[in-house]
């Protein structure tokens, strides 16, 4: 079996890359990336690297030949039509390589009443794939815990969280256990090939204050919750180039569309995530 996987060179797609490695051998990894020259590291690994181009069906096509198993990553842009052109690429470029299985990456925030900038895009893809003829799943990521480690720095000198969801809850998965849950059903044929779709979350979701108490015993300093306006999230990290992005985002949390929790990590893997009191712990350093 040949599993390729996009966006192989990201924060998930790397991890993705190693579990499949640890699963099925290198030999049988190929990453499709944009830009090979990042994908050292790969290579030394023994897995191929090929390059491809979401907006280039021709290279879609050359690098998915001989694919058994498609795991497609997306790309990180939030033009929506522009994500939707890509995957409908994508579907062109495995019908002329005759790939016929593929596990979609997804993300939770995609109910028909979510404001969040992507949502649309995250609803369209399921659909799709229901009518492509394809053998599939999906697997959705909940919020991913990992970009809370560089900010406690920030919620310490703020002394808040100030997340826009007031009362409501967010749920969360590690990009580590992610991976492990992707490369788990990626090999599991059972699992993935009757248009099966999967949440990845941790036990338990949390509402701010929650969190707040945890950041606070991890790091030894007072992190309470302090929530801003939607639009007020939006200007302060305006200047990071996705405020308005991660406003909208925040906005379907404070209307309680983020807060779900399965044990469908388990059922993939065998084992229970990783608890948020435990990732920040591990990984937190003053």
């Amino acid at each position: 079996m040949k599993y390729t996987i996009t966006g192989a060179t990201g924060h998930l797609g790397k991890i993705v890359v190693q579990n499949m490695i640890n699963l099925v051998g290198s030999e049988n990894v190929r990453a499709a990336v944009h830009t090979p020259a990042k994908a050292a590291q790969l290579t030394k690994l023994g897995v191929e690297v090929v390059k491809t181009d979401y907006l280039d069906i021709a290279t879609m096509t050359t690098s998915f030949e001989g694919t058994d198993v498609l795991i497609y990553i997306p790309s990180k842009t939030y033009n929506v039509l522009q994500r939707v052109t890509e995957f409908e690429n994508t579907l062109i470029a495995m019908k002329q390589a005759n790939v016929t299985e593929i596990v979609f990456v997804s993300f939770f925030a995609d109910q028909e009443n979510n404001p969040f900038t992507m949502s649309a895009y995250y609803g369209y893809v399921p659909r799709r794939l229901a009518g492509s003829g394809l053998k599939y799943a999906v697997i959705k990521n909940s919020l991913y815990a990992d970009p809370l480690i560089p900010y406690l720095p920030e919620l310490i000198e703020r002394k808040h969280l100030i997340y826009p969801v007031g009362d409501e809850k967010l749920s969360f998965i590690t990009q580590k256990d992610s991976a492990e849950a992707i490369a788990n059903l990626a090999i599991k044929a059972e699992l993935r090939n009757h248009g099966q779709i999967y949440t990845l979350t941790q036990v338990k979701a949390y509402k701010m204050t929650e969190l707040g108490k945890i950041m606070s015993k991890v790091t030894d300093e007072k992190i309470g919750y302090a929530p801003v306006s939607v639009t007020e999230f939006a200007d302060i990290y305006a200047s990071e180039g996705d405020g308005t992005e991660l406003g909208s985002m925040y906005q379907a949390g404070a209307m309680g569309l983020m807060d779900l929790t399965t044990a469908d990590f388990k059922k993939l893997t065998g084992h229970d995530p990783e608890t948020m009191t435990d990732f920040l712990s591990k990984n937190y350093q003053k």
